[in-house]
């Protein structure tokens, strides 16, 4: 009854999607460069690959999914050799086995951003995983949305207690350094794999 407000609507939101998830690849990629960083590399291939896959347009063929799967099952690789350095890098992990499961999904025709998606044709493991990542990326969000709100909060408190002592005009907080964009960036991250997941 709504069909084209609705396709247009969705095109809009997987359009947006690309775009969030292209400038946090972006950034992160900047950030690799200066940095020389592995895990920021990482982060950079997760970015521009959920925006790859968000696309609504199936461009050239069926040939994202495998080539997506296969990027990302080197990606799992990777973060299994950052895992070296400490469990805080299990989340990398994570995100690139997420992108390998969505992209098989994708190619066999349960592409993430389409509106047709028959979980029964997977077999009954899919909807149980897909649950599973939906919890963990839904937790993920909260705690990541809620770190960067205490530590916002807690930078703006240093930096009016600064500028009072100083002598300098009290603003509403100091300017988001790297660190911050970075959270910014991960928690965008987050948000645009729950919704790619949402859409399975």
């Amino acid at each position: 009854m709504h069909g084209p407000a609705t396709s247009l609507s969705t095109s809009v939101s997987a359009w947006l999607l690309v775009l969030l998830c292209a400038v946090s690849g972006a950034y992160c990629l900047r950030r690799a460069g200066r940095a020389g960083g592995g895990a920021a590399a990482g982060e950079a291939a997760m970015g521009f690959g959920m925006a790859l896959m968000a696309v609504p347009l199936r461009l050239g063929g069926g040939w994202q999914a495998p080539v997506l799967g296969a990027v990302f099952c080197g990606a799992a690789l990777h973060a299994l050799w950052l895992l070296r350095g400490g469990p805080h890098h299990a989340h990398h992990l994570v995100g690139s086995l997420t992108m390998v499961y969505m992209a098989v999904a994708a190619g066999t025709g349960a592409a993430p951003g389409s509106s047709g998606h028959a979980h029964g044709q997977g077999g009954a493991g899919l909807p149980l995983l897909t649950g599973l990542l939906l919890v963990y990326y839904a937790g993920y969000v909260v705690l990541g949305g809620a770190r960067l709100v205490t530590v916002g909060a807690a930078g703006a408190a240093s930096a009016t207690g600064t500028a009072g002592t100083s002598g300098t005009a009290a603003g509403t907080g100091a300017p988001a350094g790297p660190a911050e964009v970075l959270r910014a960036c991960r928690l965008a991250m987050g948000i645009g794999m729950l919704a790619m997941l949402l859409t399975m």
